[in-house]
Parts: structure tokens; sequence; C-alpha cells
């Protein structure tokens, strides 16, 4: 018998056993499960190799973001703020960076108005309040 590259199985994909039980042919994978293209023998206690993959989670997905100034003021135009996600309970918000005084933020509760707008405010121990926003484009910004 001639063997040639086109009928061996590949080195990563063999199964346990590479020859048939019942005619010593060699047994290739084909969907699932290794299969004699001679006689038909099928192996279906084969259980092929799975890839380990990690899941990727919100909390994983990013490590830190950068938020630019959306207000009106001049002076802030260059000031950045930097967050990053963190879990509280049952939901994840943003761990916020004080821009003033580098504290880190805590978020305080809106007043109910503008309801219409996605709003998230935080305020640090220095007394510093500052609004998560999204802009025009819908790209989260800051403002006081």
């Amino acid at each position: 018998m001639v063997t040639s590259a086109f009928n061996s199985p590949p080195e990563d994909d063999s199964p346990r056993n590479s020859e048939c039980p019942r005619c010593q042919a060699s047994l290739h994978i084909t969907y699932h499960e290794p299969q004699c293209l001679q006689c038909g023998f099928v192996d279906y206690s084969y259980t092929p190799p799975t890839p380990i993959t990690k899941t990727k989670s919100l909390m994983s997905s990013a490590t830190r973001f950068v938020f630019r100034y959306i207000g009106d003021s001049p002076h802030l135009m260059e000031t950045l703020i930097h967050a990053h996600l963190q879990r509280i309970r049952n939901r994840i918000v943003y761990a916020v960076t004080c821009p003033f005084c580098q504290a880190e933020m805590e978020q305080s509760s809106l007043s109910g108005k503008r309801r219409e707008i996605r709003e998230e405010r935080y305020k640090c121990p220095d007394g510093h309040r500052i609004s998560l926003i999204p802009n025009k484009q819908n790209i989260m910004g800051w403002r006081v």
C-alpha cells in the first residue's frame, strides 16, 4: 500500500488509535469522529480535543477609560478624566478619578430631572462634582 501526504491523517487531529479494528486501514477524521473510509467503521467513543477559550466579561474587556471634557469652559478643554470599571453588588459602574484633586470619586444620585439624557453624576470627598454624559456622537465625556 502506497502512503501519500493526501491520505494520511494530520498529526494534531489524529485519533487515539489511527488504525481501523476491522480492516486495519487508516482512520480519518470526518466531521466529529474518526471513520474508516474502506469499511465504514466509526469510532463514536472518540472525543475531539476542545480548545481552551477564555470568556470575556464586561469587567475584563477594558482596563481604563479616558474621558474628554465636553462642557463650556475653555480652561478645562485639555483636562482628562481617567476611570475604570468597578463592580458594586449587582451592577458595574465607573470608578472615576477627580480631575481637580486626583481623589477617587463616588457616584451620586440624579435629581430626577432630564431622564432622557444618559447622565451619571460623581462627587469626591473635597466636594468637586462632575457628570459623565454622551456628546452629539454618543461618545462619553465629562462636564462640571
